[in-house]
């Protein structure tokens, strides 16, 4: 091999490698080295609670949307302060009518005269709203007691433009393995949050709970996605996002990998047209600490599939050398096991040593489809819930939605 072509392919060989080692282990010993913990401001006295609006996103919730609402009108937040909004993007299945036999506990449905998309309903519900602070919610995610009051302390900081809750999935049984690689994946989701939350901002919100000023909300386009393109639009313009672990809510996972692989790739695809919808992000000097967190835990990370398969044509090219064969024969073997794991987890059999190369291998399959469907342009503004069509569902694998 010509001398320049092996240098140019070694060059590239260790750049991919390094972003990968930098995305996954790199990143969070950055982040443990030049954050501070802050201090959480303490709720507000009563009489100086903020009126919340809470906006309940809904699409075909007939299943959930009853217990949603006795779980929103049981929170531990005065009742003259709440205004709890439904907003139906013209849900077909009953939801609707549900949600109106409590409109005597003060509860409002906002529909939608057709389906125009979660993005549309939430242009309509913000208008809607009285609260100074919203909340936006989706139709399965059941909040612990305190969760609002929890959020809404952190805007005694006027440099706080928006808090981003603790959404966690409650696990179906049997799925140990799954349940515990995820946890694994998710308790560093976490643990990042945290730490970008004390050195500055936490990065994009969580549609499940996360609360913003009303003033700072910007309309939204159907195909946008507004947990993550209003937290940019909100720190560009010199505020910045807390996370709170204690604010916590509840989902129930999906019992159907295809469904929860589909929503992750349309998370990803959506999520980078915020990007390019809010450029100034990717200025460095518009917000330094927050441009930090945004390259380093989302657009690296998202770009992560397409270094690893650079990585891995570059060790093809560079065969003839003994130590880059043996980094071909590391990658195959890893996805070797990965492809095993994916066998064995339809059987529910799948250990622990298969399954965190096949969860690896999944998420960043989900993350390049992702930015396959963003550079295609193909967004679409609607969307269906995990729990559609149960009887369509295949496979017992999920992983969370949390990690995108």
């Amino acid at each position: 091999m010509h001398i320049v072509n092996f240098q140019i392919l070694q060059f590239f060989f260790w750049i991919a490698t390094g972003l990968v080692i930098y995305v996954y282990l790199g990143y969070p010993l950055l982040l443990a080295v030049i954050s501070r913990r802050r201090t959480i401001p303490a709720s507000p006295e009563e009489q100086d609670l903020p009126i919340v609006t809470l906006l309940i996103s809904a699409y075909n919730e007939k299943s959930v949307i009853s217990e949603k609402l006795q779980n929103a009108l049981a929170l531990d937040y005065p009742r003259s302060q709440l205004d709890i909004l439904v907003v139906s993007d013209c849900s077909d299945d009953g939801t609707d009518e549900i949600v109106l036999r409590h409109a005597a506990s003060g509860v409002q449905l906002i529909r939608l005269p057709e389906r125009l998309g979660k993005s549309a309903g939430l242009n309509l519900g913000v208008r809607q709203a009285s609260g100074d602070i919203l909340v936006f919610s989706d139709a399965n995610a059941m909040y612990e007691p305190d969760a609002i009051r929890l959020l809404v302390r952190h805007f005694s900081d006027p440099r706080v433009g928006y808090v981003v809750g603790n959404a966690r999935y409650v696990e179906h049984l049997g799925r140990a393995a799954s349940a515990e690689s995820e946890g694994l994946y998710w308790k560093l989701e976490t643990w990042v949050k945290e730490k970008e939350s004390d050195f500055w901002s936490v990065v994009g919100g969580d549609g499940a709970i996360y609360a913003i000023r009303r003033e700072l909300f910007t309309p939204l386009r159907p195909t946008d996605i507004n947990d993550f393109l209003n937290p940019l639009q909100i720190t560009v313009r010199g505020y910045r996002g807390s996370y709170d672990r204690a604010a916590v809510c509840y989902e129930e996972a999906s019992d159907s990998f295809e469904k929860e692989f589909r929503r992750k790739v349309r998370i990803i695809s959506r999520s980078l047209n915020a990007v390019r919808r809010a450029p100034s992000a990717l200025l460095p000097w518009t917000q330094p600490r927050h441009w930090l967190a945004l390259v380093s835990h989302k657009v690296l990370r998202w770009l992560a599939p397409v270094f690893l398969l650079v990585l891995f044509f570059v060790s093809i090219c560079l065969w003839q050398s003994p130590y880059y064969r043996a980094a071909l024969f590391s990658q195959l073997a890893f996805y070797l096991l990965a492809l095993i794991g994916w066998t064995l987890q339809k059987r529910n059999e799948c250990p622990k040593v298969l399954y965190l190369p096949y969860y690896f291998c999944l998420v960043n399959l989900a993350s390049l489809f992702g930015v396959a469907k963003f550079l295609s342009g193909s967004l679409s503004p609607t969307w269906q819930t995990i729990r559609e069509n149960p009887a369509n569902s295949g496979g017992s694998a999920h992983f969370t939605k949390r990690g995108t």
